[in-house]
């Protein structure tokens, strides 16, 4: 006969599974003993149950854990990578022109890689490319409302109000937009350099969005997916997103 226990430690493999510490160490968490601190002080859930025995066990393959709120990864063949897109390169993975694009970033890599949603080619910056295709669906989905940062440089002196009347919406020929947030970064010389927050998708909507008040842009930069950074690697360079970025992101997708 199983007891309670056995089942609430049995997994589809059979009745062994993997200690949930041990899960947690391998992830990269925390240490055995650390990770069983953590179970002690109700930090961790597995599938949406807090789970404070230390002798818990779990199928990684199909175990949904978190700690403090953030989901950890446990599917070792998922890949998470930051491209600082240069200006010039084309947001697809093959070009038939021969053109630059960003599948030339990652011709040597075995997985089978996509970016998440596009940057336009005159637009620089931080482009996400994984094979996780749950996430980045999620990410790519307005109805998630995850918020995207733009470094501009606009035609002109930006008068003052300007990032109210964003706020507020304009009207665009598509419908209208709002920005999550505004501020100017730099003024001289006839041009400015502003900030702006957005967790619109559509086409060329910054660039849009900015002509439409008087102010094209001349240079544009993505420099942030929700938390995570575009950071300070050159034009053109990979980085594999940190265990708290990813973790980031699918908590601003309700992973």
């Amino acid at each position: 006969m199983t007891s309670d226990r056995d089942a609430r430690n049995a997994t589809p493999d059979g009745p062994e599974g993997v200690r949930l510490q041990k899960v947690l160490s391998k992830a990269g968490v925390a240490s055995r003993r650390a990770a069983e601190d953590l179970i002690a002080r109700g930090r961790v859930t597995v599938d949406g149950r807090t789970v404070r025995e230390q002798g818990t066990r779990v199928d990684p393959a199909t175990a949904v854990i978190h700690v403090d709120g953030t989901r950890v990864v446990l599917d070792e063949t998922l890949v998470y990578l930051a491209l600082n897109k240069p200006r010039g390169v084309h947001s697809t993975m093959e070009d038939d022109q021969g053109r630059p694009c960003v599948g030339d970033y990652i011709r040597q890599r075995d997985e089978r890689l996509f970016h998440v949603g596009r940057l336009d080619a005159d637009t620089e910056g931080l482009l996400l490319l994984t094979n996780d295709g749950d996430l980045a669906h999620r990410l790519m989905h307005p109805s998630y409302r995850v918020l995207k940062t733009y470094l501009a440089e606009v035609d002109g002196l930006v008068p003052r109000g300007l990032g109210k009347t964003l706020k507020a919406g304009i009207e665009l020929e598509d419908g209208p937009v709002k920005a999550d947030a505004f501020r100017v970064k730099d003024m001289q010389a006839g041009r400015t350099l502003v900030e702006i927050v957005l967790h619109e998708g559509r086409k060329h909507i910054v660039r849009r969005l900015l002509d439409e008040v008087g102010h094209p842009v001349r240079k544009l930069v993505r420099t942030a997916i929700g938390d995570v950074q575009l950071g300070n690697g050159k034009q053109g360079s990979l980085r594999a997103l940190t265990r708290a970025e990813v973790g980031s992101l699918h908590r601003a997708v309700q992973l």
